[in-house]
């Protein structure tokens, strides 16, 4: 069953979704117009959602130039129940507590801290509220 819903306001499948350990897959526009997708860790404060990243990387300097974006967030227990979330970045939250994030969404998925080396430039926290949401269960 499909449901679509308009405005900032999470479903809460998504809520759901977002707060287990399910992979999303983020669509951001590239200088020439393109769309980019990658899969990445996502979560929730229960507002808004939220990917952490590095400031260096392709999808946030997208996000700066153009804070339209599309997640679509997947169960991994059963692949064809999403939510799929077309909003904007609202707030890049940079310094210690993006740092602090990694690390939390690192044991969420995989049980255990970021591992430092990996980092190559500053994490940052993008806050993103939703416009659009469309659930598939």
């Amino acid at each position: 069953m499909a449901d679509t819903r308009n405005g900032p306001e999470l479903h809460p499948v998504t809520r759901e979704l977002a707060e287990g350990p399910n992979y999303a897959a983020i669509s951001t526009l590239l200088p020439d117009g393109h769309i980019q997708t990658q899969y990445i860790w996502v979560h929730t404060d229960g507002t808004r959602l939220c990917v952490n990243t590095e400031v260096h990387r392709q999808k946030f300097r997208d996000l700066e130039r153009d804070p339209r974006v599309t997640l679509a967030i997947r169960d991994e227990k059963n692949p064809y129940r999403y939510a799929e979330v077309r909003g904007r970045m609202v707030e890049a939250e940079r310094g210690p507590a993006a740092r602090a994030q990694i690390d939390e969404l690192s044991q969420k998925y995989n049980g255990q801290d970021y591992p430092a080396e990996n980092i190559k430039s500053e994490r940052v926290i993008v806050w993103i509220e939703p416009e659009r949401q469309t659930i598939l269960e």
